[in-house]
């Protein structure tokens, strides 16, 4: 934390700018209150400890006038005058906390080491209500396919280190989800999880989005701010769609993945933050290196451990577990009763190709539990790209040949089973039989 050390005694700023140095925190210090608030305008704190009896000053007045100015600052009291009055007093006006004087390096660290906490909490808080506005239910986690249960195993082993991730694939697979997950079960799992979009700005936002700017840095820029690198200190930066981040600003991401070290724009002063960085992209970056859009150094450096999540269409044993398991998410959200899928809606949703993948299935089940008359969802309560599809599928009776009719089966069966063995049980054949025609058909 930043850490301003408000005294008129110079000794006591001394002393007291070693102590939080050595704890860690980066001290700065005024002798007064007015140049306490200057500094203050200035750049940006997280603590300002604060004496009672300045010069020529109320530490009180000053602390009313931090409070109003700055109330995102935690204000700690020193006071040689260590009474009950005074220090109820200090608390009622709004400090975090006091310290008669003398004190002690252990008494500076508690109250930082409280304020840090506190600090923590409030950023879980945040944290877990962004997560309650987007929540959903846990399935995404859970497959029948081989290759997804491989991921996720690779995945929560992973999780539990400090290494670098990059995960992979096509829009609306999960990889914001899964990044979540991580973190969650993570070492820093505690601490924050700050998510930038990096084609959502222009190249100089995106910079000072991500590592902060001093004011007066680029048009526009009025305040200070320290950027999500520092907001994530700690924690977990998560950088959704990197493929697509500017050539200019990739150097510094690497130095902050090499070296965890950045600057914010405009200012020549190096910062530090410990963030373990989980990346995103549907491009493959591979590409985007021969192609020059991505730095090959930077590639090398996120490509630590890789995870690839593939399209719904290729997961046709998890479509109908994931289906369901939205169906009862979104009934139970809505207030609804226990919800099902009648026959022509189970027959329409396999025989989509969801090229929006989970984000879309998610999209479509809300809906159709939105709209649905009855405990069970019918078809036109779909969008009508379903039904069509639906009308034009191979059916019982239609003029088709009987290879026609079993290829169509077998796919029907495969996306509706949990695996090949189910499958090949619901279908009355081997599992070797069941991969043979699986070869044939092309779904393998």
């Amino acid at each position: 934390m930043r850490v301003l050390i408000v005294d008129d005694e110079a000794t006591i700023r001394r002393t007291t700018l070693l102590a939080v140095k050595s704890m860690g925190h980066e001290p700065f210090e005024a002798p007064t209150g007015s140049r306490a608030l200057k500094l203050l305008d200035e750049e940006p704190c997280d603590v300002c400890f604060l004496d009672l009896k300045l010069a020529n000053e109320d530490g009180l007045e000053v602390l009313g006038r931090l409070q109003k100015a700055f109330p995102e600052v935690a204000v700690v009291m020193f006071t040689a005058y260590a009474t009950i009055a005074t220090a109820v007093e200090a608390m009622r006006r709004g400090a975090f906390d006091f310290i008669p004087k003398p004190f002690t390096p252990d008494q500076i660290r508690q109250v930082l080491d409280k304020i840090g906490k506190t600090r923590r909490l409030e950023k879980k808080v945040q944290q877990l209500e962004s997560q309650l506005a987007a929540e959903a239910p846990a399935s995404e986690f859970v497959s029948g396919e081989a290759s997804v249960q491989k991921t996720m195993e690779i995945a929560f082993k992973v999780a539990e280190t400090p290494a670098t991730v990059l995960i992979l694939g096509p829009s609306g697979t999960g990889k914001s989800v899964l990044a979540r997950e991580l973190h969650q079960r993570s070492a820093q799992r505690e601490a924050s999880f700050v998510t930038v979009n990096c084609p959502s700005l222009s190249r100089e936002l995106l910079e000072s989005e991500l590592f902060g700017h001093v004011k007066g840095a680029f048009t526009g820029a009025v305040t200070e701010t320290f950027g999500k690198v520092a907001a994530a200190d700690g924690g977990t930066l998560f950088l959704d769609e990197i493929g697509e981040m500017p050539l200019e600003i990739q150097p510094k991401l690497l130095r902050l993945l090499q070296e965890r070290e950045y600057e914010r724009v405009g200012e020549p002063k190096t910062r530090r933050a410990q963030v373990r960085v989980i990346a995103a992209t549907n491009r493959t970056l591979a590409e985007e290196v021969k192609a020059g859009r991505f730095r090959e150094d930077l590639f090398y450096r996120l490509n630590v451990i890789t995870l690839s999540l593939p399209g719904l269409k290729d997961r046709p044993a998890d479509l109908m577990a994931l289906a369901n398991s939205y169906l009862a998410f979104f009934a139970k959200r809505l207030g609804k009763t226990t919800m099902t899928y009648a026959p022509e809606v189970l027959a329409a949703l396999t025989h989509y190709s969801w090229p929006g993948n989970l984000r879309e299935l998610r999209n479509v089940v809300e809906r159709a539990v939105i709209l649905a008359k009855s405990t069970v969802v019918q078809l036109d309560e779909l969008p009508d790209d379903f039904r069509l599809k639906t009308d034009a599928s191979v059916a019982v009776g239609a003029r088709v040949t009987l290879e026609e009719l079993e290829a169509e089966h077998i796919k029907r069966v495969l996306a509706v089973s949990r695996n090949l063995d189910d499958a090949a049980k619901i279908l009355g054949i081997d599992p070797a039989t069941l991969y043979r025609k699986r070869q044939k058909l092309g779904l393998v």
